[in-house]
């Protein structure tokens, strides 16, 4: 049996703590013997959420045994957060055989020394501060979760339900995971990689309107010609004008907001339709098949087939 800690302490994230333990909880009861699931706060008692939520713990952190996988959840408890704890976590933390945060749980983690020399990652509004506090952290703004090792860090809420699908698959296989995410809800399951944002979110909106007019235009027509050319006359600007504008607006290039809007078009139609790599390729703007292999593999690390295998729902009768 695997155990499972995770820590609770005053202004924690509720779904960053409930998430990852529903998943766990769920395997438990898919193949009984699996994990053994306990929590702990530092003195063991009750402790209230940053939602007001109380939850009541197992136990004191003190009297918790050695687990195999340590979990971290994230909250406004974070931010300054109990010292007790953090020499608590740079004690155990190196003896568990799994550490993972969930969202600025990556902060206690970071504090106690855990992530010195490692990559990981956070909440994308926290991505600045974690590295800025932990230089020695090598922090990734974009993936939902990074692997490093026998650490794991997640970013917001819901990717801790990503990360321990992920984990679970690890330990007792796809279906396991598969039968859990289905029981959830959720999707099996999104790549560690995947951006936290879509393009359009992540990118900023242009203040001009022929700007923003041409943001509409490329999320809205992903197969046209997308080209900087073909998008400075539609804005009315010569081309070296608009490339310059649109960065400056959007904080971005054109060229690699393109990308992100056709990977996630081409994405959308592999999880909703039966459409062929070929026709899904032509209708994204790739042109052929192997162009958008190639932008799935860099940007997802997966192939448009394998991702089409592992988060496209499976239909029912």
């Amino acid at each position: 049996m695997r155990t499972v800690l995770i820590v609770l302490f005053d202004g924690v994230q509720s779904l960053d703590v409930t998430g990852p333990l529903e998943v766990f909880a769920g395997a438990e009861t898919y193949r009984g013997g699996s994990y053994g699931i306990r929590t702990a706060s530092p003195d063991g008692s009750p402790v209230r959420s940053s939602s007001g939520l109380v939850l009541v713990p197992d136990q004191a952190l003190a009297d918790a045994p050695v687990p195999h996988t340590l979990l971290v959840p994230g909250g406004s408890g974070t931010r300054r957060p109990d010292p007790g704890l953090v020499d608590w976590l740079r004690a155990h933390g190196p003896r568990a055989e799994r550490l993972v945060s969930v969202c600025t749980g990556a902060a206690l983690l970071a504090a106690a020394g855990l992530l010195d020399g490692r990559r990981a990652t956070t909440h994308w509004a926290h991505c600045d501060r974690l590295a800025r506090d932990h230089p020695a952290v090598t922090v990734e703004p974009d993936p939902i979760y990074v692997r490093d090792g026998n650490v794991s860090t997640s970013a917001g809420v819901t990717s801790g339900i990503d990360l321990a699908l992920a984990l679970v698959e690890e330990d007792l296989g796809r279906d396991a995971a598969l039968t859990i995410a289905r029981h959830l809800v959720v999707f099996l399951r999104r790549p560690g990689n995947q951006a936290q944002f879509s393009a359009q979110l992540a990118a900023q909106t242009a203040r001009r309107e022929p700007l923003r007019e041409v943001q509409r235009w490329i999320s809205e027509h992903p197969g046209d010609d997308l080209s900087v050319e073909a998008l400075a006359v539609r804005a009315r600007l010569s081309p070296r004008h608009f490339a310059r504008a649109f960065r400056t607006e959007t904080g971005t290039t054109p060229g690699r907001y393109v990308e992100r809007v056709r990977l996630e078009h081409a994405r959308r139609l592999l999880e909703d339709t039966t459409d062929g790599v070929e026709e899904v390729a032509r209708a994204c703007g790739y042109g052929t098949p192997e162009a958008m292999r190639r932008a799935f593999v860099k940007l997802l690390g997966s192939a448009p087939a394998e991702y089409r295998r592992r988060f496209r729902p499976a239909t029912t009768g």
